[in-house]
């Protein structure tokens, strides 16, 4: 049979004192002045440096927002530009087509008065209506002229005439009709104003 070891642990001896070793030195104690003049001093630099970080972590914090800010501003204006360059493009295609909408409107005042002439004129009618129709779904708004005052804005002024019923100034008849797509003014209408 095998015998096990004792694991308990044995009382010592404490060390006796070396011959030439120096005593221990008691610290001094400081006096209650001293040491309320310490923690003053402690306190004093802790807010210094607390109030160091306090301007940094508030400079930080304004830069970021400033950064923010312009970023926002940037995303605006950047969504701003791209939506008048498409209306610039839009614009552009649609200025190509308001030649034909003005043919066809001039061919549909003068429309044909027999019958078969007629049938015919329907079917231009209607295809006009749907140019009409999806110029409007692109966002094209015809210009209001008539009994309107003249706008130079929206208005070219073809002639200026004497009227009876009209004040200077107001528009007496539409000659080209004029077109806005958004607030942009495509094609001015050509009026004949009133002096």
């Amino acid at each position: 049979m095998k015998k096990t070891p004792n694991l308990t642990p044995q009382p010592q001896e404490p060390n006796p004192p070396a011959a030439n070793a120096p005593e221990a030195e008691t610290p001094a104690v400081q006096p209650p002045e001293e040491v309320a003049e310490d923690l003053q001093a402690v306190v004093e630099s802790l807010r210094a440096e607390l109030k160091e970080t306090q301007a940094k972590a508030d400079e930080y914090l304004d830069g970021w927002q400033r950064s923010r800010a312009e970023f926002v501003n940037y995303k605006k204006r950047l969504e701003r530009d791209q939506a008048t360059v498409s209306q610039v493009a839009t614009g552009n295609a649609v200025k190509r087509f308001l030649d034909v909408v003005d043919d066809l409107d001039r061919a549909l005042k003068n429309r044909p008065q027999s019958e078969e002439g007629a049938n015919w004129a329907d079917g231009i009618d209607l295809i006009y209506r749907k140019l009409l129709n999806n110029l409007e779904a692109e966002g094209v708004q015809v210009i209001q002229a008539e009994g309107q005052t003249f706008d130079p804005n929206m208005h070219e002024a073809i002639s200026h005439e004497d009227h009876p019923d009209l004040k200077s100034g107001q528009v007496i008849a539409t000659v080209s009709q004029g077109y806005l797509l958004g607030e942009r003014v495509l094609r001015p209408a050509r009026v004949r104003v009133a002096r």
